[in-house]
């Protein structure tokens, strides 16, 4: 039998704000444990919860963002669950009304090498996104076998952005992912720091016969503060439910969580449905209207946003879809990638794009640091583009170059040109000198001429990789090919 995977993702993202969705406690990471906790995060008796007005102007940017609509009234309401780490006994959140309605997110997901697949985009629809409390963290490690309590979270603002079940694979998830990831982190709504908590993921993962239409049961994935993570549990999720339905058993609806260790799901509790949580609407708070000049106001706020900027790449250099679309997965990229055209002029736009995603992308992932820490500065990313453009260098040198200008960081803008003139890396373009040197390989490569001449067209390759030799790959590869056709064809 064939399956299908229906895959619907709910994120939290932690909004940027300085101090809490219902308090003036502090929202900053890495405090002593339970030193930002006040009398409103705990709801000690007597205290009254008041709305962050920053944590709604966020969410108002991402419904924006996202095409949704911004409802005028929304509501808040109490979701009654007992847990230790959740002081009240409830969290606040929004259930029946939210403030972000629909939307939708246009993703790239890549080409997959393993199947053969080819990289395509797949908008996914948005069902909502709405404002909610964190709860406090249970800690379980260097206590003696007991848990403790950092209640700091508590009451941290949270935006929980909900799918459709739209996805129909580990691929997809993560492209949206990211995708959602870059433009939360855009807006300057959140950090994204996943390792911190920032942005975290829950996988609702099912299965059903292919050209079925009712969904499967579904298992959540909670806490996924990775993108490997969430793309290797709902691998794991898949293959259990398959197996287990394939062996006679049945999926059963509940919560599900994560060893990265073991690289498999295991049961966490049952799961519950909607009513399990005795919703009713807050009576500490008042319903929130958002006026349409507030949201207009935001409206002319927003930054230009990936798509928008993906589409004037487009446009404005001829660039890819696809190559647009990964220079926007990040604003940093964006910028990165933009201050690097604006020196080099707009017929690097290609070149810059190519570098960028793979040379540069390559030594990041390596070392493992993000762009703002990029020891490459765009300047002289330009400067090195334009020793190629003109025929100082050759691409092959240009990559010595920049793993010179990777490995010893300098301030000067002129970081490539002194890199050439101190290293002799200079390409050798003088036709006179390069004859003189082809000259010598035909002599010295008699056997190969004469394949050539019988038709052999790999005998011109090594030809080729003679006289590069010979230069020590400092000739200029296109006049290298061209003299030696030329003496061949005399």
């Amino acid at each position: 039998m064939q399956w299908e995977v229906v895959i619907g993702l709910e994120t939290h993202a932690q909004l940027s704000t300085a101090s809490k969705i219902f308090s003036g406690a502090s929202t900053r990471f890495g405090a002593a444990p339970n030193t930002q906790a006040c009398p409103v995060d705990l709801a000690l008796p007597g205290v009254l919860p008041v709305m962050n007005r920053g944590a709604v102007e966020r969410a108002i940017q991402f419904g924006l963002s996202i095409g949704a609509t911004i409802a005028p009234q929304s509501i808040f309401a109490r979701k009654n669950y007992f847990y230790p780490d959740l002081p009240k006994g409830y969290q606040i959140s929004q259930y029946e009304i939210p403030v972000v309605q629909g939307g939708a997110l246009t993703i790239q997901v890549p080409a997959d090498e393993k199947t053969g697949m080819p990289a395509y985009e797949k908008t996914v629809q948005l069902t909502r996104a709405h404002l909610e409390e964190d709860a406090g963290k249970s800690l379980h490690e260097d206590f003696a076998g007991m848990t403790g309590i950092d209640l700091n979270r508590a009451g941290t603002p949270l935006l929980e952005i909900v799918t459709e079940p739209d996805m129909r694979s580990a691929a997809e998830a993560v492209a949206y992912a990211k995708a959602l990831h870059g433009l939360v982190v855009w807006l300057g709504i959140c950090d994204g720091n996943m390792q911190e908590g920032s942005f975290r993921c829950d996988a609702n993962v099912s299965v059903r016969p292919v050209g079925q239409e009712a969904f499967g049961t579904r298992a959540e994935i909670k806490n996924l503060n990775s993108f490997r993570f969430l793309e290797e549990a709902i691998h794991y999720e898949v293959r259990r439910q398959i197996e287990l339905i394939e062996d006679g058993g049945e999926v059963v609806q509940e919560t599900r969580l994560y060893d990265p260790d073991k690289r498999e799901t295991r049961s966490m509790r049952s799961k519950e449905d909607a009513h399990d949580y005795r919703y009713f609407p807050d009576p500490d708070l008042m319903p929130l209207v958002i006026a349409a000049d507030w949201i207009e106001r935001v409206r002319g706020e927003l930054p230009e946003l990936p798509g928008a900027m993906q589409a004037r790449l487009v446009e404005q250099y001829g660039l890819t879809k696809y190559d647009a679309a990964v220079l926007t997965s990040s604003k940093a990229m964006a910028t990165y990638f933009e201050a690097v055209v604006a020196r080099a002029g707009a017929a690097s736009a290609k070149p810059a794009a190519n570098w960028i995603m793979g040379e540069l992308a390559s030594q990041l992932n390596r070392d493992g640091i993000e762009l703002a820490a990029c020891p490459v500065s765009a300047a002289q990313l330009a400067g090195l583009l334009a020793r190629i453009a003109d025929g100082t260098i050759s691409n092959k040198i240009a990559k010595e170059v920049f793993q010179h200008m990777w490995d010893e960081p300098a301030d000067d803008e002129a970081a490539a040109d002194r890199i050439i003139e101190s290293k002799g890396l200079k390409q050798i373009s003088d036709t006179g000198a390069l004859e003189k040197i082809i000259d010598e390989v035909l002599a010295a490569n008699a056997k190969s001429v004469e394949e050539f001449r019988a038709g052999k067209e790999k005998a011109f390759n090594a030809l080729i990789g003679q006289a590069m030799k010979a230069t020590k790959g400092k000739a200029n590869p296109q006049q290298v090919n061209e003299l030696l056709r030329k003496k061949l064809s005399a």
